[in-house]
């Protein structure tokens, strides 16, 4: 079951799992591999003279920009316990990933470099996430592409200090955050009565 600290462990994640992937990678032998770092950041948090970087080097922000309900399993139990109450709580989550560099040739390459990445394995699972919310082997979170109208990409970016930059956007679905507590109630199946009267004489 995974508690509280599931929404914050999704991101410190995603990046963790972004950079240790960019470490290992290899690019072609006629392709200049930049330095790059992903990094969780708040949405409110981030000033263009923040995230200056040097010529050949790439910045990447993850925003977390919305979350949202996921109505097909909010009344669902897990999958081992279908009839756990309360349920979990079910979210999906909105985050933008923001490319920040001085050179658009360093750019452009890690932004195919991260599509790819998410394309091949778009998967979140327990051998990934952080063990700070306590994740199951039943806990799955899939990164999928969103399509964002850019009248609403520029509304994000309005909220934000500096003007836009390169962006990608995708859903992280479905984190489930259990109870502190669940209760151990079954569902009544049959109720049977056994009535013994005094035995008949004859």
């Amino acid at each position: 079951m995974a508690n509280i600290a599931a929404i914050r462990s999704v991101g410190s994640s995603l990046a963790a799992y972004l950079n240790n992937a960019y470490r290992g990678a290899a690019f072609p032998p006629n392709v200049t591999k930049p330095e790059c770092t992903f990094s969780l950041t708040s949405i409110g948090g981030v000033r263009a003279q923040d995230v200056q970087s040097s010529d050949t080097s790439v910045r990447v922000l993850i925003f977390l920009y919305r979350s949202s309900m996921n109505h097909h399993l909010r009344n669902a139990g897990r999958t081992t316990d279908p009839a756990m109450r309360p349920v979990p709580l079910s979210v999906d989550l909105h985050y933008l990933v923001s490319f920040w560099a001085q050179s658009g040739e360093n750019e452009q390459l890690v932004l195919a470099w991260t599509m790819r990445q998410l394309h091949q394995l778009p998967v979140l699972d327990s051998s990934t996430l952080s063990r700070e919310a306590a994740w199951t082997a039943e806990d799955l979170v899939q990164l999928i592409p969103e399509e964002i109208e850019t009248e609403e990409m520029m509304r994000i970016w309005d909220t934000l200090e500096p003007n836009y930059r390169l962006s990608l956007s995708y859903i992280a679905r479905v984190v489930r955050i259990d109870a502190d507590q669940i209760r151990d109630e079954r569902p009544v199946v049959a109720t049977r009565f056994d009535y013994a009267g005094p035995a008949l004489q004859r």
